[in-house]
């Protein structure tokens, strides 16, 4: 697409590696786009006292943050102990208005850039939520190719108990009821490969399993080979079911290519895009995604990237490019739930103009809310990246104000269940079940952004993402990894 767009965003757009003294230099560290004119500010190449860290935040913040009225510039350094906490406090309140949900940050060069050429992380490569109501913690997927799925776990597994052997196994009820889900956070142990932990767990079918699993390097599968990209038969018409784990490894975009070239030779033309866990990633991905849904559209208006007043300079409009097996969606059902944000809503916003009103939907519940997307700024000799709120993307029709979640802008909504339980890719999971019932044209209960779910008084709990306080670059994009 345009090339003002960039490779590389966590929900993101640019990378900018901020080097040497005074002003610093610019240099873009995604491999492709063109670099904002100006640095982030300054940085010493070779200083990383905790004062040249904030120092560097504030000139980030300072020159680039999308909201500077909702910045606060009295924060006092006294007591800060690392760089998050301070970005924490500086951008409070543009956080009190939800417009800065935890998406300024602080993360580590390496593991980011590793993530994203690569999709390298280490840990047991699963994906955790918990029900606080009942102190039960489930997997929701299991990544092929990590420690975990080889032991048995994979989606619908319940964790039972957890130790460093299995002479203090603690059970995951109780860790829940006394400190809540850092309690299993912390029980689990850090995301480093050789920790070893002893984990008790009932799989879907009942069978309880004991096992000491090593947490071990693996690669991130942005679409799995067992279910992430199908042709489902509905009555004899044929669905392209697409379920995408995160936008973040860049080699999403060609997967997302071997699954369109699927969906083309098979004349599909409606779809179930399923991003229910997906919390974005690059933006270079969902260009690709929406180029691949775009037959007919080369040369109009995919998205507009909007910054703040004194860098608008930079603002771009992304076209519709062409793509070999691209193919134009008549329905379009997307699959989303509260941890759906970034890149994932910016493809299902960008999609509106281009699907009749009456075809398209919102499946299962409300998503995040984040029109907006961050650049990367580098301290390098700390091997800081602060990720700034920069800019906010808008669809053709300059709309892209849905910081309560898509479900107010989008024409249909259809409240489904997250049926752990029932594999993804399986038409009988509820979700699924839903979009291929908007999709031959049954009606469905709404929900909007305050009845999130559809139920009649308030959102019905369901399983929320387990979390750390501080998240790694991996679990910053792919909420509950571990």
């Amino acid at each position: 697409m345009n090339i003002g767009r960039t490779l590389i965003s966590s929900t993101l757009a640019l990378a900018l590696a901020a080097c040497g003294g005074g002003g610093g230099s610019t240099t873009n560290t995604s491999g492709g786009g063109t670099p904002p004119s100006s640095g982030g500010g300054g940085g010493s190449s070779s200083g990383c006292t905790l004062t040249d860290q904030l120092d560097f935040a504030d000139a980030v913040l300072n020159e680039w943050y999308l909201f500077p009225d909702l910045l606060d510039n009295n924060v006092s350094r006294t007591g800060i102990a690392d760089v998050q906490a301070y970005l924490d406090a500086r951008v409070a309140p543009a956080r009190a208005q939800n417009r800065d949900k935890g998406f300024t940050f602080a993360t580590s060069i390496a593991e980011e850039n590793a993530l994203i050429n690569s999709g390298s992380s280490a840990g047991f490569g699963i994906r955790l939520v918990y029900d606080t109501v009942n102190n039960r913690v489930f997997l929701v997927e299991a990544y092929e190719n990590a420690p975990g799925f080889a032991a048995g776990m994979d989606r619908g597994t319940e964790l039972l108990a957890i130790g460093t052997d299995t002479a203090n196994l603690q059970d995951v009820s109780a860790l829940m009821a006394s400190g809540g889900p850092q309690a299993v956070i912390e029980a689990l142990g850090p995301s480093d490969p050789g920790v070893t932990r002893v984990i008790r767990f009932r799989q879907v079918g009942g069978a309880i399993v004991e096992q000491s699993i090593a947490k071990a390097d693996f690669a991130l599968d942005p679409i799995s080979d067992r279910y992430g990209a199908l042709v489902l038969n509905d009555g004899g018409k044929q669905v392209g079911y697409i379920n995408l784990r995160t936008f973040i490894v860049s080699d999403a975009a060609n997967q997302l290519r071997d699954a369109f070239a699927q969906f083309s030779a098979q004349g599909v033309s409606e779809l179930i895009i399923d991003v229910r866990y997906n919390g974005g990633g690059l933006v270079s991905v969902a260009d690709t995604f929406g180029d691949l849904m775009g037959q007919g559209r080369v040369g109009s208006v995919w998205s507009e990237t909007v910054l703040r007043d004194s860098k608008s300079s930079e603002n771009s409009t992304e076209l519709f490019e062409s793509e070999v097996n691209a193919i134009q969606p008549t329905k379009i059902a997307f699959i989303t739930r509260r941890s759906s944000a970034s890149a994932s809503e910016l493809v299902a916003n960008s999609m509106i103009p281009y699907v009749s009103a009456a075809n398209y939907a919102l499946v299962g519940s409300n998503t995040s809310g984040k029109p907006v997307g961050q650049f990367g700024f580098d301290l390098e000799a700390c091997d800081l990246r602060v990720r700034a709120v920069t800019f906010q993307t808008l669809n053709a029709s300059g709309n892209g104000d849905y910081f309560n979640g898509l479900a107010d802008v989008v024409p249909n909504t259809c409240a489904a269940n997250d049926d752990i339980f029932t594999q993804l890719g399986d038409p009988n999971e509820a979700s699924i079940s839903a979009a291929l019932s908007f999709l031959g044209g049954r009606t469905c209960t709404a929900f909007n952004a305050t009845n999130k779910d559809g139920t009649a008084q308030q959102r019905t709990p369901d399983m929320i993402a387990m979390q750390p306080d501080r998240p790694n670059a991996a679990q910053f994009e792919i909420p509950g990894l571990f």
